[in-house]
């Protein structure tokens, strides 16, 4: 059974769970019916840290339009742009075994696309959740859901992983922001 985790929570991955190599990141939420002339579009991401929170380099930024990182620990497995449907909207795939040396942190965060065109926020997001699923064996390990704790925030940072010694932890973030995935990409380093 996953472990149900609140935000600002740790938890631990690889220590207890022996062997566990590489995990599916499943991000999904849904959006409010309402009728504001434009379809959601939100965005899963992952940013390849290091020890001063920022990205070293600008590929070892994944999302829609760089799907792999350069040594493959972290894949995008593509873009949904609509978010129908049951279970996860977008899933990003980490296997801490071709992690470069450098990255110790990976903070996962959902944006939404032309969200200030759109008139659309964080405010009208409903239950939006993270999972991490042992890819070996599909077996979900832990859930955060992110609750409705936000007004205008364009981003979201959802979670992170990180690095302490040798093994990888948990942690519930649940961390918006303004100004979208721009604001976001400034957060870890990188130039716009």
């Amino acid at each position: 059974m996953a472990i149900q985790l609140s935000k600002g929570q740790r938890i631990d991955l690889t220590k207890t769970n022996p062997g566990l190599t590489k995990v599916n990141i499943g991000l999904g939420w849904d959006t409010n019916k309402y009728s504001g002339g434009f379809d959601f579009d939100l965005d899963a991401s992952a940013f390849l840290a290091n020890d001063q929170n920022k990205v070293q380099y600008d590929e070892e930024f994944v999302f829609y339009n760089n799907l792999k990182s350069p040594t493959g620990a972290v894949e995008h497995t593509g873009d949904n742009r609509t978010g129908e449907g049951e279970g996860d909207d977008e899933t990003i795939v980490v296997d801490f075994t071709q992690m470069p040396s450098h990255v110790t942190k990976i903070g996962i965060a959902v944006t939404i696309h032309d969200a200030e065109a759109r008139k659309q926020n964080f405010g009208q997001v409903s239950n939006a959740f993270v999972r991490v699923v042992n890819a070996e064996n599909d077996q979900e390990i832990l859930r955060y859901d992110l609750g409705e704790d936000f007004s205008v925030e364009t981003a979201v940072v959802v979670c992170e992983l990180y690095k302490h010694g040798a093994d990888w932890k948990f942690n519930a973030i649940g961390s918006g922001f303004s100004g979208g995935l721009a604001a976001l990409c400034q957060n870890y380093g990188l130039e716009v």
